[in-house]
């Protein structure tokens, strides 16, 4: 008892970002075999069973944490994440499934507006980070599940959100990161975050609108891929520093951009017999399926030395 105990309190609040990452990696490998798309949930779910846990147990160190605006707009994962696995459970559990999409759904919104009223106080630029991408592009995760509980509308709603909120913030993150740098250590990984926003509300628009508009869908495929090219070749140097709790962030970027990117060649394939998409959408699986795991590994190894 007291190693669990022990290991709820050391797990670290941005482990949150490798469950998300699990949970849409189950939907990635789906097609190649349903275990695989159920084993993913499965340690998705376990690392949410430890994050409620440190909420309930440990919820002032929780609190203490969420301070930091790093942790708190990671955390936002968590609720992302939670509207991906409703649909693990949506075939035997519908309305339960249907409650807590809602439910991570309106967190998740109210999240957006305590977050924005903290970080307007004595607004920093320094304190900015990619991870801001998380809380007002991240919603758009409901748009890529409503079409498993027939929400398309809404879906097509917080796409606008997530979409104009990326355009946004883009110039202002990017100021930020290449001019302003100073991005210590442990949070560079969250530089892989620019690749999710491009990737997330491609597989958000072909999830939840029937009828695509060619012209804005190009436009998602190219961001995806202008995005995500820079990461793969910065991906070595920022392996290199060795493993920190941020290393969750290299999950769900890639994930996500080889949803859309496996997406978008199924769609270009069916209606244009177009299919150059596929090449690129297969190296961007492979390299979320690797990350994913090592970075499972990695943090399984991070938690056994904490609580032994």
């Amino acid at each position: 008892m007291n190693k669990m105990k022990k290991l709820i309190k050391n797990t670290p609040l941005v482990i949150s970002g490798l469950m998300l990452g699990l949970a849409g990696l189950g939907n990635l490998i789906a097609g190649y075999n349903q275990n695989y798309k159920i084993a993913a949930g499965l340690l998705a779910a376990f690392i949410l069973c430890l994050l409620a846990a440190k909420f309930l147990f440990f919820c002032p160190n929780c609190l203490k944490e969420i301070e930091n605006p790093l942790i708190a707009s990671v955390c936002l994962t968590i609720p992302m994440a939670i509207m991906i696995l409703t649909t693990y459970i949506l075939s035997f559990a519908p309305v339960l499934a249907k409650l807590l999409w809602y439910t991570a759904i309106i967190l998740h919104a109210l999240f957006i507006i305590l977050f924005s009223i903290k970080i307007s106080k004595n607004f920093n630029l320094k304190k900015v980070f990619p991870s801001y991408f998380i809380v007002y592009v991240g919603i758009v995760v409901a748009s890529v599940t409503a079409p498993a509980f027939n929400k398309l509308q809404l879906g097509q709603q917080l796409f606008y959100f997530g979409f104009i909120s990326y355009l946004i913030l883009v110039p202002i993150i990017s100021y930020r990161v290449f001019i302003i740098k100073q991005i210590p250590t442990p949070a560079l990984p969250t530089i892989t975050i620019f690749t999710a926003p491009a990737g997330l509300c491609l597989a958000g628009y072909l999830s939840s609108f029937p009828e695509k508009n060619i012209i804005l869908l190009s436009f998602l495929i190219f961001l995806s891929l202008a995005s995500i090219i820079p990461i793969i070749i910065y991906l070595p140097k920022m392996l290199k520093n060795g493993f920190y709790p941020s290393f969750s962030a290299f999950t769900f970027p890639f994930v996500i951009t080889g949803i859309g990117l496996k997406m978008s060649n199924f769609y270009l394939t069916n209606n244009f017999d177009l299919n150059f998409l596929s090449y690129p959408a297969k190296i961007i699986e492979f390299l979320a399926i690797f990350l994913v795991g090592f970075v499972l590994i990695s943090y399984t190894n991070f938690l056994v030395k904490k609580s032994v």
